[in-house]
């Protein structure tokens, strides 16, 4: 992904500060306008190239916040708890950071899609503030819409039955934005995003 490789080859490029004769929205590619968007609502994102840095990185974000269990419901994400020596539990935990997958990574709005799979019979709300995401860049989708789509492909025997999306990243944010008042999706959301393009 062209974005990625500029970032973390160390080259230097210094972009034009943003304004009326900036790039035209259409001509950035998919996966800066995720990032941009991801990072100017409060998410924390870390790019990983392979499997063994996404681990080092989930081992420092716990180790950071002083998490020595996490709340996790999927085996495969078990399987790199086990790796990094963590404990989870199935229990939802106020204190505990929630360790999942995501269906989507939305670029329009920089938003994070979940549904039955990863959320099983819960609601976001019930989840504590602290969610760390392990998603590829192969699950980066233009919009909502492509979102609940690529859902409805993968899930043709055992249907989603809740898509919920997280649109903010700073829980507890005073909104004066009408059409966000009453969210009680926001979280502190880290994102372990790994290249599998």
């Amino acid at each position: 992904m062209s974005f990625f490789n500029k970032i973390f080859k160390k080259k230097v490029e210094i972009l034009p500060e943003e304004n009326d004769f900036s790039i035209p929205q259409d001509d950035v590619s998919i996966d800066q306008k995720f990032v941009k968007k991801f990072i100017h609502k409060g998410g924390k994102f870390l790019y990983c190239t392979d499997l063994k840095e996404t681990k080092s990185n989930l081992a420092h974000i716990l180790h950071e916040n002083d998490w020595d269990e996490v709340i996790c419901f999927d085996d495969k994400m078990s399987d790199i708890l086990a790796e990094i020596n963590i404990e989870k539990t199935g229990k939802l935990k106020s204190k505990l950071p929630f360790f999942t997958c995501c269906e989507s990574l939305i670029a329009n709005d920089g938003s994070i899609m979940f549904s039955s799979k990863q959320l099983y019979d819960k609601k976001l709300h019930e989840f504590s503030h602290n969610f760390i995401v392990f998603a590829r860049t192969s699950q980066l989708v233009q919009d909502t819409r492509e979102g609940i789509s690529g859902i409805r492909n993968r899930s043709k025997k055992n249907e989603a039955t809740i898509i919920s999306s997280v649109k903010d990243f700073i829980p507890n944010k005073t909104e004066t934005d009408f059409m966000t008042y009453g969210n009680t999706n926001s979280k502190t959301l880290y994102l372990l995003l790994l290249e599998d393009l």
